[in-house]
């Protein structure tokens, strides 16, 4: 028997659909369980991890390669789940699947805009052309992060397109089981072996993800090859470390290395460094002194980003989550006394170093009973920031283990 994926437009009646398929002797596994099992094996709570999958790239992705790492976690549970019989998976999950996997029937049901809206009002959604936008957008931007096409409704990703405002739910059912049993779809023995490549694929991509890696990963017959696509300027070392990493993992009979189309971008390889601050959010208004030193930091493998002011980084820290904070006292708008007091409030795991050119014996007693973890002065010794940033982000990462 074959697996059915079943990639659904909102308001296109996808639930509905899946309960028959379910009736039709299929079990399903939604996205979001995989979501789970992936987070689980990641060590990342389910809550982040699915952030990180469905925002935005952050501006600390670079550094910490986080969607990266979670999509071969993903990408290693989709594996998994591939060993059963007569599976229905919904949600996206599909794009992870090569296409030589061939026992895959990938059904898209879509409709017209604006039949998906009368349906959308018609059950009850108040802001029914938002509500199509955000999800189509979110399906695109999935799309975009695997480097795929950028339309997902695209025929050419699926087996079968199923027009649902001319097909009742029960005929797109009918339609779908019996293209499921279809000889075209059933698992062969080459099928198999492909499913097998993917497995051993994801678990290198996995295992190097572990280690700080990111890079791509292609399996054929227990082959596996490693792709770089970011310059490296000691390029055997490399290969030779990642050799030496994917070897021994069971099923890799072999494993060889190249370079990719973007290896002579300009943009360097950097391995992900688990016990270096990667998540270091530089709130200055100085502006040339905020980026030289966001500069100096990053030349130390340690992630570096910059706000010019109190209310941006306030804005930033919803959205990116830094871990450590080094934060100037003096700055138009909202000043770092009330950064580090709004910080402290609402992310107390969040650690703050403050760094100033301006601070009394005063300023540095109320700091640090808002619980900032240093206070420094400026001009500051990059040896000293480094290692107080070391020792603050090793106090962030302790909390997380708790």
């Amino acid at each position: 028997m074959s697996v059915i994926s079943l990639v659904s437009a909102s308001f296109c009646h996808g639930d509905e659909i899946a309960a028959a398929c379910e009736r039709g002797g299929f079990t399903a596994v939604k996205f979001k369980e995989l979501i789970a099992r992936a987070a689980k094996s990641s060590g990342i709570g389910e809550g982040k991890f699915q952030n990180t999958l469905a925002g935005k790239t952050g501006i600390f992705n670079r550094f910490t390669h986080e969607r990266e790492r979670a999509i071969a976690h993903l990408r290693l549970a989709l594996a998994e789940v591939l060993t059963q019989d007569q599976l229905l998976l919904t949600g996206q999950a599909v794009f992870l699947i090569p296409e030589r996997i061939s026992h895959i029937l990938r059904v898209c049901l879509v409709a017209e805009h604006r039949w998906r809206q009368a349906e959308a009002e018609r059950q009850g959604e108040k802001n029914a052309a938002a509500a199509i936008q955000e999800s189509d957008r979110q399906l695109t931007d999935w799309l975009s992060s695997l480097d795929l096409v950028s339309d997902p409704w695209t025929p050419s990703l699926y087996d079968i397109v199923v027009p649902m405002d001319k097909t009742s739910p029960e005929d797109a059912a009918k339609l779908i089981l019996e293209k499921a049993a279809n000889e075209a779809v059933a698992r062969t023995e080459a099928a198999l072996s492909a499913l097998a490549d993917f497995r051993i694929a994801a678990k290198v991509e996995t295992r190097l993800a572990q280690e700080g890696h990111n890079v791509s990963v292609d399996a054929y017959q227990g082959a596996v090859t490693l792709i770089i696509n970011k310059n490296v300027l000691m390029l055997s070392r490399l290969e030779e470390e990642l050799r030496a990493i994917v070897e021994p993992l069971e099923g890799v009979k072999s494993v060889k290395t190249k370079v990719g189309q973007n290896f002579h971008q300009a943009d360097m390889y950097r391995k992900y460094d688990f016990e270096m601050p990667s998540k270091v959010l530089l709130v200055d208004d100085e502006r040339d002194f905020a980026q030289t030193l966001s500069e100096r930091l990053i030349m130390r493998d340690m992630g570096s980003a910059v706000a010019y002011d109190g209310e941006s980084a306030l804005n930033m820290i919803r959205d990116e989550e830094p871990e450590v904070m080094i934060l100037d006292l003096k700055m138009p708008g909202i000043d770092g006394i009330e950064v580090l007091r709004q910080v402290k409030n609402n992310n107390p795991d969040i650690e703050v170093i403050v760094l100033t050119g301006h601070g009394s014996e005063k300023d540095k007693d109320l700091c640090m009973e808002l619980g900032a973890f240093a206070f420094l002065n400026k001009p500051v010794d990059i040896q000293l920031l480094s290692q107080t940033l070391m020792a603050a982000n090793q106090k962030a990462q302790a909390k997380k283990q708790q």
